[in-house]
């Protein structure tokens, strides 16, 4: 004998939203209150509670990265003391849970090997918490009272020489705040990760200190801005005529010609990365993902739906403005099945192109008005 039985099952489907940790940044510095803790910071914080009202080197690089980042902007700090670490500051952060896409270590560095730690540090943190993150450092500008520009490019050149760190960027605090003025540019909401912060568009840089001189009272030359650029440094840029100091690439310190030199490629696959791991995760042991045709096409739609939100575009007073990646096609998502247990998926994300070297060539016609 049976009695009847009805129940209703709520399916998670797994088709809501991501928690999005893009444009958040973790600032890691010296600063003389609030030692050792993990600070909360938005554009309503009062940095002089916070912070300490004295300057420090963390106050100012957050001042400048807040001035740049938009009304969207906020951030997580750890203060050190003078002779802190950074690294037992970040593996604090992680203990605490705390996402961020980059880390800003506002303590300039003196030798390339700290480079190589804080690249070190950051694929440790995706081999232990899935976490990817790049790592903005900053060394010293120039010793206006000891040193000629040829000898600081000298001693710039010496610090990326032979380094190969795909997750970290060098910035010579120039101005005094650049670290923090390029944080912010990559930290505002008015733009895609997929930008570039060269992009003119975005606006001139706010609040970027003062031009700096050499002993000789020579104001940074843009010849040196040129150079330090191809030694892989991230500085500023000027063009004549055409008033506001901008940004040139972001460059990481990777081997000259991986897909990720600039930190815009890095960004965008990450920014895929992260999606789809959180959709693997759901599909770990999960029969309806087999290889009969039916579910390996219904996966590689599901897997896609990541990049297919990366590439919304849209389109406003007759413009578009694009995606941060170009919309997936078949077969950019390949299922590969290595045994019963154990699958391969392969992704092809597609950036956008994007002008940095245009170059205009202008003919005369002075054809108008002869007999034909």
């Amino acid at each position: 004998m049976a009695q009847g039985k009805v129940s209703v099952n709520n399916l998670n489907l797994g088709q809501g939203p991501v928690t999005e940790i893009e444009r958040y940044f973790l600032f890691i510095g010296p600063a003389p209150k609030n030692v050792g803790k993990l600070l909360a910071l938005n554009t309503d914080s009062e940095l002089d509670t916070e912070l300490g009202v004295d300057d420090s080197d963390l106050k100012t690089q957050i001042t400048a990265s807040r001035l740049n980042g938009g009304d969207r902007w906020a951030c997580t700090a750890i203060p050190l003391a003078v002779d802190g670490d950074w690294a037992d500051a970040l593996e604090k952060a992680q203990t605490e849970n705390v996402s961020v896409e980059g880390v800003v270590i506002t303590k300039p560095i003196t030798a390339s090997t700290e480079l190589t730690a804080m690249h070190a540090a950051a694929v440790a943190l995706h081999n232990r918490y899935g976490r990817r993150v790049f790592v903005m450092a900053a060394s010293s500008g120039i010793s206006t009272a000891t040193q000629e520009w040829a000898d600081y490019l000298a001693e710039q050149r010496a610090l990326t020489n032979s380094v190969a760190a795909q997750r970290v960027l060098l910035v010579p605090q120039l101005h005094g705040n650049d670290l923090g003025v390029l944080a912010g540019r990559l930290a505002t909401a008015e733009v895609s990760v997929a930008d570039s912060p060269m992009r003119v568009a975005t606006g001139a840089l706010i609040g970027l200190g003062p031009t700096p001189e050499d002993k000789e009272k020579l104001p940074l030359p843009s010849s040196v801005l040129a150079e330090l650029d191809k030694a892989r440094l991230s500085v500023p840029k000027t063009y004549p005529d055409y008033p506001g100091v901008f940004w040139g690439d972001a460059n990481l310190l990777d081997a000259p010609g991986s897909d990720f030199t600039v930190i815009e490629n890095l960004r965008v696959v990450d920014k895929a990365a992260r999606r789809i791991r959180l959709l693997l995760i759901r599909l770990v042991a999960d029969r309806k993902v087999n290889s009969t045709p039916n579910s390996m096409a219904s996966t590689k739609l599901k897997l896609m739906r990541p990049l297919r939100e990366m590439a919304r575009a849209v389109t406003f007073a007759g413009e578009q403005f694009p995606g941060d990646i170009e919309p997936p096609k078949d077969g950019d998502v390949v299922l590969l099945w290595k045994n019963r247990t154990t699958i391969e998926i392969y992704f092809k994300v597609r950036p956008f192109n994007c002008p940095k070297d245009l170059t205009a060539n202008i003919a005369l016609d002075l054809s108008a008005g002869e007999e034909e």
